[in-house]
């Protein structure tokens, strides 16, 4: 567990502009993802970006303990270096144990800002592929990983029956508020885990709706399962439709609709004969620039407005959640007892090889004095008398270091090993038996 580490922002501590000032556009992960890791001087790299979330998740090398690297981090991400004291200011950090902790309860939504929602190990799972194809993850963390989406699809199971609240379905809301029961068509602008809840609850609800996306393909596919319109974004961008609201989330780093095209869209909107159309942008970065878009006299929702809104519902959900945080827990402390095994498994086989190459060296001495006059039969019965002892003597320490692994400083236990390790006399295992003609 020591050599993993967490460092990042959330909506918990730190602006809605903040996250986007930090974050990298998904098109540009498989690039950045190896020379971040090298920068950082870390072994196994993953970067998850949200709409409220920017975090990095890393593995060190050669049992190396994970290291606080909150000011390396802030000046990769934001390119530039960082005033003293900035980076522990804005970023945060977990190593070890507690960085596993922060993932499980980050992949069963109890650390997003609507507690429970079931997006994040979507997006999650999307990180984790994008780390695997640039080549930045290993075995660590995909064990890890493997465990955290593997908590999130019990966590489902504990919580059947319960529809989990999202950002998305408060999103929904605002719409139907907006429209106050006129059924207005809704643009959806980008396929992602957000967009494809608020258009089934949309859907549900009577609304129909333009599919928006940069790959028409996503689009037809998703508007297939809404009975909906599917729209490239040039096409969208070049006559947008008459539309009562958008709701965006469309990664990248700019916004992808300007003024003049928002502009477009409040008039095609004045067609329906409805109030101002309302924009619902979920992008970090924005995907619309909310001045421009209030220039052009659309209503605008963004993150900050959506957090604050979940906030006052957060302990509700918590409590809620109970037995999902007790079920972290449990897998946490088999996790730790697991993960400490299989770190010291090597000097484990080690210590038993030793005790094993003590026991045969000891018999061969003793073959070739005072016992050089047994027959072959009795050598072998020796050999395997010192064999099953030394397997025997062996399992007491070795059963004590397992017990003990998970609750003690990996430093304590290399030095366990290294001081501890047994010595060789330097005789053959099997010497050869004394001639015994005169």
């Amino acid at each position: 567990m020591h050599q993993i580490g967490v460092v990042g922002l959330s909506y918990r501590h730190a602006g809605v502009d903040e996250v986007a000032r930090l974050s990298i556009p998904k098109t540009d992960l498989p690039l950045r993802l190896p020379p971040l890791r090298a920068a950082l001087g870390v072994a196994e790299l993953l970067y998850l970006g949200t709409c409220n979330r920017v975090e990095l998740l890393y593995a060190t090398a050669n049992g190396a303990a994970a290291e606080d690297l909150r000011p390396q981090a802030l000046e990769q991400l934001s390119g530039q270096p960082s005033p003293p004291g900035a980076a522990p200011r804005l970023l945060r950090a977990w190593a070890g144990e507690s960085a596993i902790e922060h993932l499980l309860l980050l992949a069963c939504g109890l650390d997003s800002a609507q507690a429970g929602e079931r997006e994040i190990a979507a997006q999650l799972r999307d990180a984790w592929d994008t780390a695997r194809l640039a080549g930045t993850c290993g075995p660590l963390l995909d064990r890890v990983l493997g465990e955290a989406l593997g908590m999130a699809n019990r966590m489902q199971r504990l919580q059947a029956g319960v529809r989990a609240p999202s950002l998305a379905d408060l999103a929904a809301e605002r719409v139907r508020c907006h429209f106050n029961g006129i059924a207005a068509p809704v643009a959806l602008i980008g396929v992602s885990p957000m967009t494809r809840r608020c258009g089934l609850a949309l859907h549900k609800a009577g609304l129909p709706l333009r599919v928006v996306n940069r790959t028409l393909a996503s689009a037809e596919e998703f508007a297939e399962s809404v009975a909906g319109e599917a729209l490239s974004l040039e096409a969208f961008r070049d006559r947008p439709p008459p539309v009562g609201a958008v709701i965006l989330a469309a990664g990248g780093g700019e916004p992808v609709l300007d003024e003049a095209v928002l502009r477009r869209l409040a008039q095609e909107a004045r067609s329906l004969r409805t109030v101002a159309p309302l924009a619902i942008d979920f992008g970090v970065p924005p995907n619309l620039d909310p001045a421009a878009a209030r220039r052009a006299g659309l209503t605008v929702i963004g993150m900050d407005e959506l957090v604050q809104a979940v906030r006052e519902r957060r302990l509700t959900e918590l409590m809620r959640l109970a037995p999902v945080r007790a079920a972290i827990d449990e897998r946490l402390s088999r996790l730790r007892t697991d993960m400490a095994t299989r770190a010291i498994g090597p000097h484990l086989a080690e210590l038993r090889t030793r005790f094993e190459q003590i026991a045969a060296e000891e018999a061969g001495r003793a073959l070739v004095t005072e016992l050089h006059s047994l027959d072959a039969g009795e050598r072998a019965a020796v050999l395997r008398l010192a064999e099953r002892v030394a397997h025997s003597l062996a399992h007491l320490p070795i059963a004590g270091l397992r017990a003990a692994a998970a609750q003690s400083a990996p430093e304590a236990l290399e030095a366990f090993f290294r001081e501890a390790r047994p010595h060789r006399r330097g005789h053959p295992a099997h010497p050869e038996p004394p001639d015994p003609s005169p």
